[in-house]
């Protein structure tokens, strides 16, 4: 259907600020008309269809402005994207000009302000609203796993390790790994005490509010960010560490947009960390790991953050471990299909994007899948087949000799 007056914003004041902001960005794809974006793309991998290309997302900003489209015509396009940004550095007008302008192409904050224009217009995808309702319910995600979702059981992942609440640096657990795969911050804790770095929990943990804003609910994930920043102030918390991906694109974008110079906190990426404290001998790799592995390079570290150096220094310190490597170019184009709300609306999708990248790993002869992000490890180990699925940390936590840390 059209949009209504000839400007192309129906009569929606909401839509006509979006294509104010947005119209430059579309007309610099637009113009160009290269199209790289396409082969580097995990949905388009798959499902080959032209309204779920980078270049149609930009397009159709144009025809919004010139009246040809509404937001009600083009909202479901904007579902297949899982936000790993692969398509901003396969662009030419990144490539190109990146180096001397500092420019990037942003698709993905594209994709995310288009998904906030609908939620604001009333245009709700069925599965992302229930999620982010019952994220508001429960102050975490919903994820299915083997401890009730619940602020009573945000910290059962730490039964047994003596944790302290509160201090200058807090260690953030996510909420996949709180209440499904608590294996990983059970060994990001273990490895932490046995590098003797002091550290403690929040009083009271919240979703870092992350997926909403992927999904388009931002005045959501406000309220989560808000709570959370509180959180840390009250107990006189100065660095966070984070050892998910996505909770670290979140405080290192995110927050400091909703707050700008009040958010002074140093957001510490635990892969990173980790490289530190190995290559500082505060942490000693003594046991070998007697495994084949390939390491896949998580989207929002490789794609988004340009961090693909510190986990493969990570893996190249275990003793005993053959690594065979993909360089984090040529894994622009994978993905496990896990982020940006995709599997939420279209499972089916993500499954065979994990599909594939384990296919990828499996015809290097490996044994195990390495990880350095939680979240994609769920799609990836439902794919697996023979191998194993494993994160950084657990398996640095078997070179550490930890062997009760997962």
């Amino acid at each position: 259907m059209a949009a209504g007056p000839d400007d192309g914003t129906g009569d929606d004041g909401a839509s006509a600020a979006f294509v104010e902001e947005w119209r430059n960005a579309a007309y610099n794809c637009y113009s160009s008309g290269h199209k790289f974006c396409r082969e580097v793309c995990p949905v388009m991998q798959v499902t080959r269809n032209e309204v779920h290309t980078p270049t149609a997302f930009h397009a159709n900003v144009v025809a919004m402005e010139k009246g040809l489209l509404s937001i009600e015509d083009v909202a479901r396009d904007y579902v297949h994207c899982t936000q790993c940004g692969a398509c901003e550095l396969r662009c030419p007008n990144t490539l190109y000009t990146g180096d001397f302008y500092r420019f990037r192409t942003r698709t993905v904050q594209l994709v995310k302000a288009v998904r906030a224009l609908a939620v604001d217009s009333g245009i709700h995808q069925p599965g992302w609203q229930r999620w982010v309702e019952e994220t508001d319910r429960q102050k975490s995600e919903p994820v299915l796993g083997d401890v009730p979702v619940s602020q009573e059981h945000v910290r059962d992942w730490a039964a047994g390790l003596d944790l302290p609440v509160g201090g200058e640096t807090i260690l953030f657990c996510d909420c996949e790994g709180a209440f499904h795969r608590t294996s990983v911050p059970r060994a990001a804790a273990r490895i932490l005490q046995a590098a003797g770095v002091e550290f403690g929990l929040m009083r009271e943990q919240w979703c870092c509010g992350g997926p909403a804003a992927e999904m388009g609910y931002s005045e959501r994930a406000r309220e989560f960010a808000r709570h959370n920043v509180d959180d840390w102030r009250a107990v006189g918390a100065k660095r966070i560490i984070v050892f998910d991906p996505h909770d670290y694109i979140t405080f290192t974008e995110d927050y400091p947009s909703y707050f700008g110079d009040e958010y002074d906190f140093e957001i510490v990426l635990f892969v990173e960390l980790l490289a530190e404290l190995i290559r500082d001998g505060r942490l000693a790799l003594t046991r070998p790991v007697e495994r084949a592995v390939t390491y896949h390079d998580a989207c929002r570290l490789n794609k988004r953050k340009g961090i693909h150096a510190a986990p493969r220094e990570v893996l190249r310190a275990i003793p005993g471990l053959t690594f065979k490597d993909v360089d984090h170019v040529t894994q622009w184009s994978y993905c496990s299909g896990a982020g940006g709300g995709l599997p939420i609306e279209r499972p089916d999708l993500t499954a065979e994007i994990s599909r594939r990248r384990v296919e990828r790993a499996a015809a290097l002869d490996v044994d195990t899948l390495v990880s350095a992000c939680v979240w994609s490890e769920r799609p990836l180990t439902e794919q697996r087949g023979a191998l194993e699925v494993m994160d950084l940390l657990e398996i640095v936590a078997l070179a550490a000799g930890l062997e009760d840390a997962t």
